[in-house]
């Protein structure tokens, strides 16, 4: 790994706010959010608006996830050796293409080709964070990230209540136009407010570790996803399982063998990495359950004697509040982790999302019992998200930490993936008839609940394993000369 490079000399410039930073970065992670409960209004429409098939117009969700999970490590680490600010704007702009070409698609091929580059946008959270550890003061560090990465669940919340009233009131391509525009005031915020990081690993990309990766989680996310769709004892279903397995175990072999690997194996070895990686997939599962429950049972019709027969839009204001919750508990997440450390943070979030899910499971007859629960489990998720990135960040040196965050993003998108497949199984094999309709039954619901519960649990249990540490290791210290204090490597990264 190269020294990174001294900082540029100063300008009669000033330089931006900590402030300006931080709302610009969030900002930016709430407009990406967004585009994954975008297509969510609309998608029993799709088969007519785009004249396919209902298994065909499902590539246009499978495509978005494919994307993300391959573009977010990528992302984080072309941040690291050539600039992470050049990467949020390359991702801002994949967004913005992927939304124009969605709103002129009217037919599919167009559709999954724009919700494919939306996804190629994901990393900018993860990029976003590594910005905020090269530039802002050590004492603003917990409380920056922590808001940051409650944009992720904020945008996810939000986006539910707005797709559905934009649907509702305009032609479905204005859900995309929406999305352009928004992308392109971020992009646009981020070239003018948000500097560029001089702490850079340089060196040269690993083009087959990319691929390798790649083709690895594609047969991975593949198989999860569409399992459930061709059969999971199907020759495809157990070929891509076991192409995956091939594939990352010789991508694996090759990257602890290349020079400048994609993704460093022994970094991510080292216990606190490795841990909280593993706590990571846990929580991800968790907290995907919520999206997959409240919506559902909120519009069931209320002749199957528990759904609600709620619109969809009623559906996402019930989990609006949720967003502002997480958003609000950010500095609180911050202010516990600097006196007691992340892992603790981590820890908390598990224990507060397993028991939302649990009075979830006693409370499900009323609007308002949902509006309860979204925001008891927002409050988990705001503690997770604050707690795993300043983990990350405490074990791994500043020139890695794009690369590092990245990768556990992905780990949270893997436990989603999962946790969509175990409930599709789920609510498909626990049903209920309504006249000629076949429907989830209650009990569907309720064991779903009761993986999340579950899954919560396996998170608290499996953090628990993290290295503790004193509550000053858990930021970086500054380096001399940064804006604000550039992060400084930390010393010897510890196992």
């Amino acid at each position: 790994m190269s020294d990174a490079p001294s900082p540029p000399a100063t300008t009669g410039e000033a330089p931006p706010r900590p402030n300006t930073v931080v709302a610009v970065l969030a900002f930016a992670g709430i407009v990406v959010s967004l585009m994954q409960t975008l297509v969510i209004p609309i998608v029993t429409e799709l088969p007519q608006l785009l004249h396919a098939a209902p298994s065909d117009t499902a590539w246009a969700i499978t495509a978005t996830l494919l994307a993300a999970a391959v573009a977010t490590p990528v992302m984080g680490r072309l941040g690291d050796m050539y600039g992470k600010r050049r990467m949020l704007l390359f991702s801002m702009c994949m967004l913005v293409a992927g939304s124009v070409t969605a709103a002129l698609s009217d037919s599919l091929t167009p559709m999954i080709v724009g919700r494919a580059l939306q996804g190629l946008s994901s990393g900018v959270i993860p990029l976003g964070i590594a910005i905020l550890r090269d530039e802002l003061p050590a004492e603003r560090l917990g409380s920056a990230t922590a808001m940051i990465s409650a944009s992720l669940g904020v945008g996810g919340a939000l986006g539910l209540p707005t797709a559905a009233a934009i649907a509702d009131t305009f032609d479905w391509h204005v859900l995309f136009w929406t999305s352009a525009v928004l992308g392109v005031v971020a992009a646009v915020l981020v070239l003018v407010l948000v500097p560029e990081s001089s702490v850079r690993t340089g060196g040269r990309f690993d083009l087959p570790g990319a691929v390798g990766m790649a083709a690895g989680l594609i047969c991975l996310l593949l198989a999860i996803s569409k399992g459930a769709d061709w059969g999971w004892a199907s020759d495809t279903t157990l070929g891509l399982f076991a192409a995956a397995v091939v594939v990352l175990s010789a991508w694996g072999f090759y990257e602890l063998r290349v020079n400048e690997p994609l993704v460093d194996l022994r970094t991510t070895a080292r216990r606190q990495v490795l841990v909280t990686n593993l706590a990571s997939v846990a929580i991800g599962f968790a907290m995907f359950a919520m999206s997959l429950v409240i919506p559902q049972v909120l519009q069931m019709p209320e002749q199957t004697g528990y759904g609600l027969g709620k619109s969809m839009l009623t559906a996402g204001l019930a989990m609006a509040p949720s967003g502002l919750v997480m958003m609000a508990l950010a500095p609180v997440s911050a202010l516990v982790s600097r006196a007691r450390g992340p892992k603790v943070t981590l820890m908390i979030g598990a224990l507060i999302v397993a028991s939302g899910y649990a009075l979830n499971i006693a409370l499900m007859d009323q609007v308002w019992h949902f509006v309860l629960v979204s925001c008891v489990i927002g409050a988990g998720i705001g503690f997770t998200y604050g707690s795993m990135p300043a983990l990350i960040m405490g074990a791994v040196p500043a020139s890695e930490t794009g690369a590092a965050n990245s990768l556990n993003t992905l780990m949270r998108s893997i436990g989603t993936s999962v946790a969509s497949a175990v409930a599709g199984v789920v609510l498909a094999h626990m049903t209920m008839s309504l006249g000629p309709v076949t429907l989830p039954s209650e009990d569907a619901f309720r064991t779903v609940l009761i993986t999340g519960v579950v899954a919560s649990l396996l998170g608290f249990a499996v953090a628990a394993f993290i290295p503790r540490r004193r509550p000053a290791d858990t930021e970086p210290a500054p380096a001399s000369g940064g804006p604000g204090g550039q992060a400084a490597e930390v010393s010897g990264a510890r196992a």
